[in-house]
């Protein structure tokens, strides 16, 4: 089988393309391997949504819930049990592409409990259970980036577990995420962990800044505020780079760890389908091409890139000053940004608390039925 040539370019660029779904029937019918082979995927994520998504449509859950209920296994249990069997089956099909890269890829991520968002020793307690319970080496714990998850990102990381830190918007936050990122590897290598079995990526979230921010220009209505719809969400993005080469490519912090066998966390552009029908359906994967990063596309975004993504290289690295005034136009045309990100950290856990609540429903009925 041949990769597609669009998706195999973004790869020679830099960019890990992972797939942003999973499902049973993607593992049984063999299209995840299908993906693997013909459009350069080297890597899945997964969170409370695309698990409800999955886990609501047909019937490749049936026989497992059934049995999970003739068990006695109450709702909670029987979710962990299904996702992680989702996950676990996943890392097996992403083996080869792990072992290939030297383990920055093929991987596989699984996300706690959105419930547990604002619950530090919580999270840790959860971050470890899923490890041990996945039990596979090409693993990611996704932990959101929230004022209580960066301890805990910590706390994990020190444990030697690898990590994919969620729900990501600002740089600010980001270079917080940084920070505990390398704190974590501090403290596992005193306690003699190998670091470079320990990665991470930092998930940055690009599309939902466009659409919250041009909800606000819009509202402000001017030439001048029209002028800057759909521009926020990349150079934020942009903005995040640099400071990832800032700290990674040249900080005195990281240069120990390195020297111990530390991995950069790379940064990961998600949340990367378009949401604005005018934009380029591309937009968020041939504007953030830059290397050592990931993109983790959903089905929709990764065709529209094989089908007419055209790949020009770089088109990332040394942009930030020109991204920054993308940021000092909106403050001056009134757009409080801080805010904006206050905006879609609180949204986002919402939201993936919304779709954990409707798959505890789902299953809940499903188990009911065959009791």
């Amino acid at each position: 089988m041949t990769q597609n040539p669009n998706l195999a370019a973004l790869s020679e660029a830099g960019v890990s393309v992972w797939l942003d779904d999973l499902s049973r029937e993607r593992l049984q019918t063999g299209n995840l391997q299908e993906l693997i082979d013909t459009k350069s995927i080297v890597g899945v994520t997964t969170n409370p949504s695309i698990f409800q998504a999955a886990l609501s449509k047909g019937h490749a859950y049936d026989a497992q819930v059934k049995e999970l209920a003739e068990r006695g296994a109450d709702v909670d249990a029987t979710i962990r049990t299904v996702t992680t069997d989702d996950v676990r089956n996943a890392c097996d099909v992403l083996a080869k592409q792990y072992e290939l890269s030297d383990g920055v890829d093929g991987r596989v991520s699984i996300e706690v409990d959105p419930r547990l968002a604002h619950d530090t020793d919580k999270t840790i307690l959860q971050a470890i259970e899923l490890w041990k319970i996945v039990d596979r080496p090409n693993l990611l714990i996704k932990i959101p980036a929230t004022e209580a998850g960066l301890p805990a990102i910590t706390a994990v990381l020190a444990e030697g577990i690898s990590v994919n830190v969620t729900l990501i918007f600002s740089v600010e936050r980001y270079r917080a995420v940084m920070d505990a990122y390398l704190a974590g590897l501090e403290k596992a290598k005193e306690a003699g962990h190998d670091l470079s079995r320990i990665h991470s990526v930092a998930s940055f979230f690009v599309s939902r800044v466009d659409t919250e921010i041009d909800n606000r220009l819009e509202k402000i209505g001017s030439e001048d505020a029209l002028a800057l719809r759909g521009k926020a969400g990349v150079a934020n993005a942009r903005l995040a780079y640099a400071a990832y080469e800032e700290i990674f490519l040249g900080g005195e912090r990281f240069a120990p760890l390195k020297e111990a066998g530390a991995r950069v966390q790379r940064p990961l552009w998600a949340s990367t389908g378009v949401k604005n029908p005018d934009y380029s359906d591309t937009l968020y994967v041939t504007e953030l091409v830059a290397p050592n990063t990931v993109n983790t596309m959903p089905e929709k975004t990764l065709d529209a890139v094989a089908d007419h993504g055209t790949v020009t290289g770089d088109t990332v690295t040394g942009r930030g000053a020109e991204s920054q005034e993308v940021f000092d136009k909106l403050s001056a045309i009134g757009i409080d940004i801080t805010d904006v990100f206050l905006v879609l950290e609180n949204e986002g856990v919402e939201k993936f608390e919304k779709s954990w609540q409707e798959l505890l429903e789902a299953t809940q009925g499903q188990l009911d039925e065959k009791k």
